[in-house]
């Protein structure tokens, strides 16, 4: 036979948001102990240096240079559009991932620089930087 208490019995719950809570806090102590206590043991090395040795391969890059007057040079060497042209296209069906670097004067309109960026897209040629200088007049941020 069963006899029922007036006393209403409490459920116990298991509450698990502020153990989660708990967890990350545990885990995110852990990991910046574990970081303050790498100890970083390092030799001081005196690597010999080559003094002698010459790269056997230059890196197949073309540098142009755009003046103020709007005149291109090719590797410090003055050239007409036309045989710049000749001269991409024939250095792309060699290399198909020839990078190409313009670099314009202070003075050089972007128009003139825009020009041969231009030249060397319908050359076919997708991998084009344009060089930039900060200027030293001006405080960097």
């Amino acid at each position: 036979m069963k006899i029922r208490t007036p006393i209403p019995e409490k459920k116990s719950r298991l509450e698990i948001i502020p153990l989660i809570d708990i967890m990350f806090f545990l885990l995110a102590s852990f990991m910046m102990v574990t970081l303050q206590m790498q100890i970083v043991r390092t030799l001081k090395s005196n690597l010999p240096t080559a003094t002698l040795a010459t790269p056997s391969q230059k890196p197949d890059i073309v540098n142009l240079t755009v003046n103020t007057d709007g005149q291109v040079s090719a590797d410090d060497k003055p050239i007409a559009f036309p045989e710049l042209f000749t001269m991409l296209t024939n250095r792309y069906s060699l290399n198909t991932n020839l990078p190409v670097y313009i670099t314009g004067a202070n003075d050089t309109t972007h128009g003139s620089v825009m020009f041969v960026l231009d030249l060397v897209k319908r050359a076919g040629i997708q991998r084009v930087a344009i060089a930039v200088n900060a200027a030293s007049n001006h405080p960097n941020p």
